[in-house]
C-alpha cells in the first residue's frame, strides 16, 4: 500500500476508499501522536484528556465519517467537541481558540460529492508536516491500552462555536462594507451559512447561490470549480460582484460587476498593494507558487514587491511563510493565506477583504484587478507517459531553447503529476499564439522522449 497521506489529508471514494473502519483508525492513530504529549495540556495551562475539535462539510457520507472518528477518538480518551458543517478553515480557527490538541475536518474540498476526505491539525490550527503524518500512519493498527470507565472520552456539540468564528473574522476587517451589493456561491458547501451570515454583518447586501446543500450536490455545477453560474447570477441581479468559495471554504475566486472572473493571482495583487500602502506587509514579500502567472510577478515587481516561490500546493506556501517570518501568500487557485489572521487557506477572510479594499478604495473590482496584466498561459497535460523522464537531457535541452526564445516576456515549466503517469507542460508568453505553439512544441518532445 502507498502512502495513505496525500497533499491535503486522506481522500478518496467514502465507503470504498476512505471506509468508516480507516477513518476511525486514523483518528485512533493521530490521538496517540497528537493528544499523548503531557507537555500539550502544561502548555495550555490545562489538565485531564485531550480535546479534540471535529467539523465536516455537509457531504452524506460525512455523517457517517464524523461518527467512526469522534468513536475512534472517544474510544482512545480524547474528549470531542462536534462542530457540525463549517469551513475547514474554521475548525483550524477553532481547533487554536478553544485549546484544543488536534482538530479534525472530514472534506474533499473541491472533489464531487461521492469523495471524502479526512484532514488534521495540531493545536494552534496548523496542517501537519509530513513528519507527523508518517507517524501517525506508522500507528495505525497497533496495539494500545484502551481506556475504560471514566478514562474513555466523552462527546458533546458544540454548534453554537461557528458565531465565534465569524466574530473572528469581522474583527480583521479594515473596512465596512456598507452599500456593496455582493452575490455569494457557497458550491453547496461547508459555508452555506456561516459566509452570508458574515457579510451580512460587516455590511454588505447578500444574495446567494449555491446555498442549498442536500449531502449529494455539492460543487455540482456551482463554486469556485464552476464560475458561470455565479457570472449568470451577479450579471442578472446587477450586483457589484460575487464570490465562489469551494466545497470546503478554503479557497475562493471572484467575478466582477461584468461577469469576468478574477483568480488567485489577482485576488493576492489586489490584497499585496493594500496591504503594502498600509504597512502590514512584512518585508514587502509575497509569497507563491511556480504556477502562478509571470504577470503577477511584473505586477509586484514593479510596485517595488518581491516574490518568493514555492512548489505548488498550500501547504508549502504556508511553510516558506513560516520559515521567511512572512505574513502573506497563497496560490492562483484562490488559497490565500493570510497569517495575521489565520493559519491556513481561507476563503471567507479573503473575501472579506477583497470587498474591503473595494469599499475602502470606492473602485469597482474591475479596476482594482487591473493592478496585473495576466500574461497568456497554456496547460497541457501529457498523459501516459513516464514522469521520472522529466528530468531527460533531451527535455532539458529542448526548454533551454524554448525559454530562450521566450526570453524575460515569457516561462516554460514542465511538472510531472504527482499522483498520475503524466507531465504538465505549462507554456506563458505576451502573444496566445506565441504560448501555444511552445507548449506544444514541447509537448511533442515529452511524447517522443518520456514514453
Amino acid at each position: 500500500m502507498g502512502r495513505l497521506f496525500g497533499t491535503d489529508g486522506v481522500r478518496g471514494v467514502a465507503g470504498r476508499d476512505l471506509t468508516a473502519e480507516l477513518a476511525m483508525d486514523l483518528s485512533v492513530a493521530a490521538a496517540h501522536v497528537l493528544g499523548d504529549a503531557g507537555a500539550f495540556h502544561a502548555s495550555v495551562g490545562r489538565r485531564g484528556r485531550p480535546i479534540a475539535v471535529v467539523g465536516r462539510d455537509p457531504r452524506a457520507s460525512g455523517e457517517f465519517l464524523e461518527a467512526a472518528v469522534v468513536a475512534g477518538l472517544a474510544s482512545s480518551g480524547v474528549d470531542v467537541l462536534r462542530l457540525g458543517v463549517l469551513p475547514t478553515p474554521a475548525v483550524a480557527y477553532l481547533t487554536s481558540a478553544l485549546g484544543a490538541d488536534l482538530g479534525v475536518m472530514l472534506s474533499a474540498s473541491h472533489n464531487p460529492a461521492p469523495d471524502n476526505g479526512v484532514k488534521f491539525f495540531t493545536r494552534g490550527g496548523y496542517k501537519l508536516p509530513d513528519a507527523v503524518e508518517n507517524e501517525i500512519e506508522q500507528r495505525l493498527g497497533e496495539k494500545w491500552d484502551r481506556p475504560v470507565g471514566s478514562s474513555v472520552g466523552r462527546v458533546r456539540d458544540a454548534y453554537g462555536e461557528a458565531d465565534r468564528y465569524v466574530a473572528h473574522l469581522l474583527t480583521t476587517l479594515p473596512h465596512r462594507l456598507d452599500g456593496l451589493r455582493v452575490v455569494v456561491d457557497c458550491a453547496h458547501g461547508a459555508a452555506h451559512m456561516v459566509a452570508p451570515e458574515a457579510l451580512l454583518r460587516a455590511g454588505a447586501v447578500v444574495e446567494t447561490i449555491g446555498a442549498a446543500p442536500d449531502g449529494h450536490n455539492i460543487n455540482d455545477g456551482v463554486g469556485s470549480t464552476h464560475l458561470d453560474a455565479l457570472k449568470e447570477a451577479v450579471v442578472e441581479r446587477g450586483a457589484d460582484l460575487g464570490m465562489a468559495y469551494d466545497g470546503d471554504a478554503d479557497r475562493c475566486l471572484a467575478v466582477t460587476g461584468d461577469g469576468q472572473d478574477v483568480d488567485g493571482d489577482q485576488i493576492m495583487a489586489i490584497l499585496a498593494m493594500a496591504m503594502h500602502a498600509d504597512g502590514r506587509l512584512v518585508r514587502d514579500t509575497v509569497v507563491a507558487t511556480v504556477m502562478s502567472n509571470l504577470g503577477f510577478k511584473i505586477a509586484l515587481r514593479n510596485a517595488g514587491l518581491t516574490m518568493v516561490e514555492t512548489a505548488v500546493g498550500d501547504r508549502y506556501v504556508l511553510e516558506a511563510m513560516q520559515e521567511g517570518g512572512f505574513n502573506f501568500g497563497g496560490e492562483q487557485s484562490g488559497h490565500v493565506i493570510m497569517l495575521d489572521h489565520a493559519t491556513t487557506g481561507d476563503g471567507l477572510l479573503t473575501s472579506l477583504h477583497v470587498l474591503a479594499e473595494v469599499a475602502r478604495s470606492g473602485r469597482s473590482l474591475t479596476e482594482l484587478a487591473s493592478v496585473m496584466t495576466k500574461l497568456p498561459q497554456v496547460l497541457i497535460n501529457v498523459r501516459d507517459v513516464d514522469k521520472a523522464k522529466a528530468s531527460t537531457p533531451e527535455l532539458v535541452a529542448a526548454v533551454a531553447r524554448a525559454e530562450a526564445e521566450l526570453g524575460d516576456s515569457g516561462r516554460v515549466l514542465i511538472r510531472p503529476s504527482g499522483t498520475e503517469p503524466m507531465i504538465r507542460v505549462m507554456v506563458e508568453a505576451e502573444a496566445p499564439e506565441t504560448a501555444a505553439s511552445v507548449a506544444g512544441h514541447l509537448a511533442d518532445v515529452v511524447r517522443t522522449v518520456c514514453a
